[in-house]
Protein backbone atom coordinates (compact mmCIF):
# COMPACT_ATOMS: atom_id res chain seq x y z
CA UNK A 1 0.00 0.00 0.00
CA UNK A 2 2.87 2.39 0.75
CA UNK A 3 5.27 1.21 -1.95
CA UNK A 4 7.42 4.12 -3.15
CA UNK A 5 7.19 5.96 0.17
CA UNK A 6 10.49 6.60 1.94
CA UNK A 7 10.70 7.14 5.70
CA UNK A 8 13.78 8.01 7.73
CA UNK A 9 13.63 6.87 11.36
CA UNK A 10 15.99 7.88 14.13
CA UNK A 11 16.58 5.01 16.53
CA UNK A 12 14.54 5.36 19.69
CA UNK A 13 12.48 3.41 22.19
CA UNK A 14 9.02 1.89 21.98
CA UNK A 15 6.38 3.86 20.15
CA UNK A 16 8.52 5.55 17.46
CA UNK A 17 10.07 2.32 16.12
CA UNK A 18 6.69 0.60 16.43
CA UNK A 19 5.12 3.24 14.19
CA UNK A 20 7.97 2.90 11.68
CA UNK A 21 7.56 -0.89 11.74
CA UNK A 22 3.90 -0.53 10.78
CA UNK A 23 4.79 1.71 7.85
CA UNK A 24 7.45 -0.78 6.72
CA UNK A 25 4.94 -3.63 6.95
CA UNK A 26 2.61 -1.64 4.71
CA UNK A 27 5.31 -1.33 2.06
CA UNK A 28 7.24 1.85 2.88
CA UNK A 29 11.02 1.91 2.51
CA UNK A 30 11.99 2.67 6.10
CA UNK A 31 15.64 3.53 6.71
CA UNK A 32 16.45 3.42 10.41
CA UNK A 33 19.47 5.40 11.59
CA UNK A 34 21.05 3.29 14.30
CA UNK A 35 23.59 4.59 16.79
CA UNK A 36 27.04 3.04 16.94
CA UNK A 37 27.30 0.21 19.45
CA UNK A 38 25.36 -2.87 20.45
CA UNK A 39 21.98 -1.15 20.61
CA UNK A 40 19.21 -0.94 23.15
CA UNK A 41 19.79 -3.61 25.86
CA UNK A 42 16.03 -3.98 26.32
CA UNK A 43 15.39 -4.88 22.69
CA UNK A 44 18.68 -6.59 21.82
CA UNK A 45 20.98 -6.25 18.84
CA UNK A 46 18.24 -7.29 16.39
CA UNK A 47 15.14 -5.44 17.45
CA UNK A 48 11.83 -7.05 16.49
CA UNK A 49 10.48 -3.55 15.82
CA UNK A 50 13.10 -3.11 13.06
CA UNK A 51 11.60 -5.87 10.92
CA UNK A 52 11.27 -4.93 7.28
CA UNK A 53 13.52 -1.87 7.60
CA UNK A 54 16.95 -1.01 6.21
CA UNK A 55 19.67 -0.01 8.68
CA UNK A 56 22.50 2.47 8.54
CA UNK A 57 24.75 3.28 11.50
CA UNK A 58 25.47 6.99 11.98
CA UNK A 59 27.25 8.78 14.80
CA UNK A 60 25.27 11.99 15.17
CA UNK A 61 28.04 13.44 17.33
CA UNK A 62 30.12 13.86 14.16
CA UNK A 63 29.52 16.54 11.52
CA UNK A 64 30.07 14.06 8.68
CA UNK A 65 27.35 11.68 9.84
CA UNK A 66 24.95 14.52 10.61
CA UNK A 67 25.45 15.62 7.00
CA UNK A 68 24.62 12.07 5.86
CA UNK A 69 21.46 12.13 7.96
CA UNK A 70 20.53 15.48 6.43
CA UNK A 71 21.02 14.07 2.93
CA UNK A 72 18.75 11.15 3.76
CA UNK A 73 16.04 13.44 5.09
CA UNK A 74 16.10 15.63 1.99
CA UNK A 75 15.21 12.54 -0.06
CA UNK A 76 12.53 11.28 2.33
CA UNK A 77 8.77 11.65 2.35
CA UNK A 78 8.53 11.37 6.13
CA UNK A 79 10.71 11.39 9.23
CA UNK A 80 10.17 9.77 12.63
CA UNK A 81 12.02 10.82 15.78
CA UNK A 82 11.33 10.19 19.44
CA UNK A 83 13.81 12.45 21.24
CA UNK A 84 13.00 15.03 23.89
CA UNK A 85 11.95 18.39 22.45
CA UNK A 86 14.90 20.38 21.15
CA UNK A 87 17.34 17.51 20.49
CA UNK A 88 16.81 17.45 16.71
CA UNK A 89 17.05 21.25 16.58
CA UNK A 90 20.42 21.14 18.37
CA UNK A 91 21.63 18.63 15.77
CA UNK A 92 20.60 21.01 13.01
CA UNK A 93 17.94 18.53 11.87
CA UNK A 94 14.82 20.22 13.23
CA UNK A 95 11.64 20.63 11.18
CA UNK A 96 12.24 24.26 10.24
CA UNK A 97 15.64 23.50 8.73
CA UNK A 98 14.67 20.24 7.08
CA UNK A 99 11.39 21.47 5.62
CA UNK A 100 13.25 24.41 4.10
CA UNK A 101 15.37 21.82 2.25
CA UNK A 102 12.46 19.42 1.65
CA UNK A 103 9.14 21.31 1.69
CA UNK A 104 7.03 18.15 1.29
CA UNK A 105 8.56 16.47 4.35
CA UNK A 106 6.11 15.14 6.95
CA UNK A 107 8.01 15.41 10.22
CA UNK A 108 6.77 12.95 12.84
CA UNK A 109 7.63 13.67 16.49
CA UNK A 110 6.88 11.03 19.13
CA UNK A 111 7.03 11.96 22.82
CA UNK A 112 5.26 11.12 26.03
CA UNK A 113 4.39 14.62 27.22
CA UNK A 114 4.34 16.46 23.87
CA UNK A 115 6.48 19.18 22.33
CA UNK A 116 5.09 21.86 24.66
CA UNK A 117 3.77 22.14 28.21
CA UNK A 118 5.28 22.22 31.73
CA UNK A 119 6.40 18.57 31.63
CA UNK A 120 7.69 18.51 28.04
CA UNK A 121 11.34 18.09 29.14
CA UNK A 122 10.67 15.54 31.89
CA UNK A 123 11.34 11.82 31.62
CA UNK A 124 8.43 9.41 31.82
CA UNK A 125 7.11 6.07 30.67
CA UNK A 126 3.88 4.49 29.47
CA UNK A 127 2.32 4.14 32.93
CA UNK A 128 3.08 7.77 33.86
CA UNK A 129 1.54 9.16 30.68
CA UNK A 130 -1.72 7.22 30.89
CA UNK A 131 -1.97 7.95 34.62
CA UNK A 132 -1.81 11.68 33.87
CA UNK A 133 -4.12 11.55 30.83
CA UNK A 134 -6.95 9.76 32.66
CA UNK A 135 -6.69 6.59 30.60
CA UNK A 136 -5.51 4.50 33.58
CA UNK A 137 -8.41 5.44 35.86
CA UNK A 138 -10.85 2.62 35.04
CA UNK A 139 -8.20 -0.10 34.69
CA UNK A 140 -8.98 -2.37 37.63
CA UNK A 141 -11.55 -3.21 40.24
CA UNK A 142 -12.51 -0.67 42.94
CA UNK A 143 -10.08 -0.72 45.84
CA UNK A 144 -7.30 -2.25 43.76
CA UNK A 145 -4.42 -0.41 42.03
CA UNK A 146 -5.23 0.52 38.42
CA UNK A 147 -3.16 -1.63 36.09
CA UNK A 148 -3.07 -2.21 32.34
CA UNK A 149 -1.10 -4.53 30.04
CA UNK A 150 2.40 -2.99 29.67
CA UNK A 151 2.86 -0.59 26.73
CA UNK A 152 -0.44 -1.30 24.98
CA UNK A 153 -2.56 1.65 26.11
CA UNK A 154 0.15 4.31 26.14
CA UNK A 155 3.16 3.51 23.97
CA UNK A 156 1.27 1.66 21.25
CA UNK A 157 -2.34 2.85 21.43
CA UNK A 158 -1.93 6.48 22.46
CA UNK A 159 1.50 6.87 20.89
CA UNK A 160 2.53 4.77 17.89
CA UNK A 161 -0.90 4.40 16.32
CA UNK A 162 -1.62 8.12 16.58
CA UNK A 163 1.77 8.86 15.03
CA UNK A 164 0.98 6.53 12.13
CA UNK A 165 -2.42 8.16 11.62
CA UNK A 166 -0.86 11.63 11.77
CA UNK A 167 1.91 10.72 9.32
CA UNK A 168 -0.52 9.22 6.83
CA UNK A 169 -2.78 12.29 7.07
CA UNK A 170 0.27 14.53 6.59
CA UNK A 171 1.38 12.52 3.56
CA UNK A 172 -2.05 12.81 1.96
CA UNK A 173 -1.97 16.55 2.59
CA UNK A 174 1.54 16.83 1.14
CA UNK A 175 0.47 14.90 -1.94
CA UNK A 176 -2.38 17.34 -2.53
CA UNK A 177 -0.69 20.59 -1.58
CA UNK A 178 3.05 19.97 -1.94
CA UNK A 179 3.46 21.19 1.62
CA UNK A 180 4.70 19.06 4.51
CA UNK A 181 3.74 19.37 8.16
CA UNK A 182 4.92 18.59 11.66
CA UNK A 183 3.06 15.82 13.53
CA UNK A 184 3.22 16.28 17.32
CA UNK A 185 2.19 12.84 18.58
CA UNK A 186 2.14 12.84 22.39
CA UNK A 187 1.11 9.79 24.37
CA UNK A 188 -0.83 11.95 26.83
CA UNK A 189 -2.82 13.36 23.90
CA UNK A 190 -3.52 10.05 22.22
CA UNK A 191 -4.38 8.08 25.35
CA UNK A 192 -6.77 10.82 26.48
CA UNK A 193 -8.33 10.88 23.01
CA UNK A 194 -8.89 7.12 23.21
CA UNK A 195 -11.16 7.81 26.18
CA UNK A 196 -13.72 9.46 23.84
CA UNK A 197 -15.68 6.22 23.35
CA UNK A 198 -15.96 5.71 27.10
CA UNK A 199 -16.68 9.39 27.79
CA UNK A 200 -19.53 9.31 25.28
CA UNK A 201 -21.45 7.28 27.88
CA UNK A 202 -21.41 10.07 30.45
CA UNK A 203 -24.50 12.03 29.28
CA UNK A 204 -26.62 8.87 29.58
CA UNK A 205 -25.42 8.16 33.12
CA UNK A 206 -23.50 5.08 32.04
CA UNK A 207 -20.12 6.52 33.03
CA UNK A 208 -19.30 7.55 36.58
CA UNK A 209 -16.14 9.18 37.92
CA UNK A 210 -16.39 6.62 40.75
CA UNK A 211 -14.61 3.39 39.86
CA UNK A 212 -16.85 0.34 39.70
CA UNK A 213 -20.06 2.27 38.99
CA UNK A 214 -20.04 2.53 35.19
CA UNK A 215 -21.56 0.43 32.44
CA UNK A 216 -18.30 -1.34 31.59
CA UNK A 217 -16.57 -0.82 34.92
CA UNK A 218 -18.14 -2.81 37.74
CA UNK A 219 -20.85 -5.09 36.34
CA UNK A 220 -20.65 -8.80 37.01
CA UNK A 221 -21.09 -9.36 33.27
CA UNK A 222 -17.98 -7.30 32.42
CA UNK A 223 -15.20 -8.94 34.39
CA UNK A 224 -12.50 -11.61 34.48
CA UNK A 225 -13.02 -14.65 36.72
CA UNK A 226 -10.62 -17.22 38.18
CA UNK A 227 -11.16 -20.88 37.36
CA UNK A 228 -10.37 -23.96 39.42
CA UNK A 229 -7.19 -24.67 37.47
CA UNK A 230 -5.74 -21.19 38.03
CA UNK A 231 -6.76 -20.01 34.57
CA UNK A 232 -8.91 -16.96 33.85
CA UNK A 233 -12.12 -16.39 31.92
CA UNK A 234 -13.23 -13.08 30.41
CA UNK A 235 -16.93 -12.19 30.39
CA UNK A 236 -18.45 -9.14 28.70
CA UNK A 237 -22.03 -9.85 27.61
CA UNK A 238 -23.27 -6.24 27.41
CA UNK A 239 -26.34 -6.54 25.17
CA UNK A 240 -29.45 -8.17 26.71
CA UNK A 241 -29.60 -10.99 24.15
CA UNK A 242 -25.98 -11.90 24.86
CA UNK A 243 -26.54 -11.71 28.62
CA UNK A 244 -29.57 -14.01 28.22
CA UNK A 245 -27.41 -16.51 26.33
CA UNK A 246 -24.77 -16.26 29.05
CA UNK A 247 -27.29 -17.07 31.79
CA UNK A 248 -28.77 -19.88 29.72
CA UNK A 249 -25.39 -21.57 29.33
CA UNK A 250 -24.92 -21.39 33.10
CA UNK A 251 -28.43 -22.63 33.88
CA UNK A 252 -29.32 -19.33 35.59
CA UNK A 253 -32.07 -18.07 33.28
CA UNK A 254 -34.82 -18.55 35.86
CA UNK A 255 -33.07 -16.88 38.79
CA UNK A 256 -34.45 -13.36 39.40
CA UNK A 257 -31.35 -12.33 41.31
CA UNK A 258 -29.26 -12.92 38.18
CA UNK A 259 -31.68 -11.72 35.50
CA UNK A 260 -31.57 -8.15 36.87
CA UNK A 261 -28.67 -7.25 34.61
CA UNK A 262 -28.51 -3.51 35.25
CA UNK A 263 -29.41 -3.28 38.94
CA UNK A 264 -26.15 -1.78 40.20
CA UNK A 265 -27.03 -2.48 43.81
CA UNK A 266 -26.92 -6.20 43.00
CA UNK A 267 -23.68 -6.18 41.00
CA UNK A 268 -21.42 -7.11 43.96
CA UNK A 269 -23.54 -10.10 44.97
CA UNK A 270 -24.03 -11.19 41.37
CA UNK A 271 -20.27 -10.96 40.80
CA UNK A 272 -19.59 -13.04 43.92
CA UNK A 273 -22.07 -15.66 42.70
CA UNK A 274 -20.37 -15.92 39.34
CA UNK A 275 -16.93 -16.01 40.95
CA UNK A 276 -17.96 -19.05 42.99
CA UNK A 277 -19.46 -20.78 39.95
CA UNK A 278 -16.41 -20.26 37.73
CA UNK A 279 -14.03 -21.28 40.53
CA UNK A 280 -15.74 -24.68 40.69
CA UNK A 281 -14.40 -25.97 37.35
CA UNK A 282 -11.24 -25.61 35.28
CA UNK A 283 -10.92 -23.25 32.33
CA UNK A 284 -11.24 -26.09 29.79
CA UNK A 285 -14.68 -26.91 31.17
CA UNK A 286 -15.92 -23.35 30.74
CA UNK A 287 -14.41 -23.07 27.28
CA UNK A 288 -16.51 -26.08 26.30
CA UNK A 289 -19.66 -24.71 27.97
CA UNK A 290 -19.49 -21.46 26.00
CA UNK A 291 -18.04 -22.82 22.75
CA UNK A 292 -19.84 -21.56 19.65
CA UNK A 293 -22.17 -19.28 21.61
CA UNK A 294 -22.92 -15.54 21.59
CA UNK A 295 -22.41 -15.32 25.34
CA UNK A 296 -19.31 -13.15 24.83
CA UNK A 297 -17.03 -15.31 26.94
CA UNK A 298 -13.39 -16.15 26.15
CA UNK A 299 -10.42 -17.63 27.98
CA UNK A 300 -7.52 -15.35 28.89
CA UNK A 301 -4.57 -16.76 26.93
CA UNK A 302 -0.84 -16.13 27.07
CA UNK A 303 0.74 -15.28 23.70
CA UNK A 304 2.21 -18.78 23.48
CA UNK A 305 -1.16 -20.38 24.18
CA UNK A 306 -2.93 -17.95 21.87
CA UNK A 307 -0.70 -19.09 19.00
CA UNK A 308 -2.38 -22.51 19.18
CA UNK A 309 -5.95 -21.27 19.59
CA UNK A 310 -7.94 -22.49 16.55
CA UNK A 311 -9.12 -19.03 15.53
CA UNK A 312 -5.75 -17.34 16.04
CA UNK A 313 -3.95 -20.19 14.26
CA UNK A 314 -6.37 -20.09 11.32
CA UNK A 315 -5.57 -16.41 10.78
CA UNK A 316 -1.84 -16.88 11.37
CA UNK A 317 -1.86 -14.08 13.93
CA UNK A 318 1.13 -15.41 15.86
CA UNK A 319 4.18 -16.53 13.89
CA UNK A 320 7.79 -17.41 14.56
CA UNK A 321 10.82 -15.47 13.33
CA UNK A 322 14.32 -16.70 14.21
CA UNK A 323 12.88 -18.89 16.93
CA UNK A 324 10.92 -16.08 18.59
CA UNK A 325 7.16 -15.64 18.77
CA UNK A 326 6.03 -12.58 16.79
CA UNK A 327 2.65 -11.06 15.93
CA UNK A 328 1.81 -10.89 12.24
CA UNK A 329 1.40 -7.46 10.60
CA UNK A 330 -1.97 -5.75 10.88
CA UNK A 331 -4.28 -4.55 9.40
CA UNK A 332 -4.74 -6.83 6.40
CA UNK A 333 -5.32 -5.88 2.79
CA UNK A 334 -7.08 -7.94 0.15
CA UNK A 335 -4.77 -9.95 -2.06
CA UNK A 336 -1.92 -9.93 0.46
CA UNK A 337 -0.97 -12.44 3.13
CA UNK A 338 0.59 -11.06 6.32
CA UNK A 339 4.22 -12.15 6.56
CA UNK A 340 7.09 -11.14 8.81
CA UNK A 341 10.26 -9.67 7.34
CA UNK A 342 13.30 -10.26 9.56
CA UNK A 343 14.90 -7.28 11.29
CA UNK A 344 18.28 -6.23 9.88
CA UNK A 345 21.53 -6.38 11.76
CA UNK A 346 22.70 -2.96 12.87
CA UNK A 347 24.28 -1.18 9.92
CA UNK A 348 23.48 -4.03 7.52
CA UNK A 349 22.60 -1.62 4.70
CA UNK A 350 25.11 1.18 5.48
CA UNK A 351 27.21 0.68 2.34
CA UNK A 352 24.14 0.26 0.13
CA UNK A 353 22.49 3.42 1.46
CA UNK A 354 25.68 5.50 1.23
CA UNK A 355 26.17 4.36 -2.37
CA UNK A 356 22.60 5.39 -3.17
CA UNK A 357 23.13 8.82 -1.59
CA UNK A 358 26.30 9.36 -3.64
CA UNK A 359 24.71 8.26 -6.90
CA UNK A 360 23.58 11.02 -9.32
CA UNK A 361 19.93 11.98 -8.94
Amino acid sequence: MLSGLRVVEFEGLGPAPFAAMMLAEMGADVIVIHRPGAGNPVAGARNLLDRGKRSIVLDLKTATDVATARALITRADALIEGFRPGVMERLGLGPEVMQAANPRLVYGRMTGWGQTGPRAQEAGHDLNYIATSGALWYAGAPGTPPQTPPTLVGDVGGGALYLVAGLLAGLIHAGRSGQGTVVDAAIVDGSAHMMALLMSMMPTGNLSMVRGQSLLDGPHWSAVYACACGGWLSVQCLEPQFYAEFLSRLGLSDEPDMTAQHDRAQWPEQGARLAAIFASHPLAHWAEVFAGSDACVAPVLSPETAAHDPHMAARGIWQEEAGSLCPAPAPRFDGASPSIAPPPTRGEHSAEIRAWLNAPL
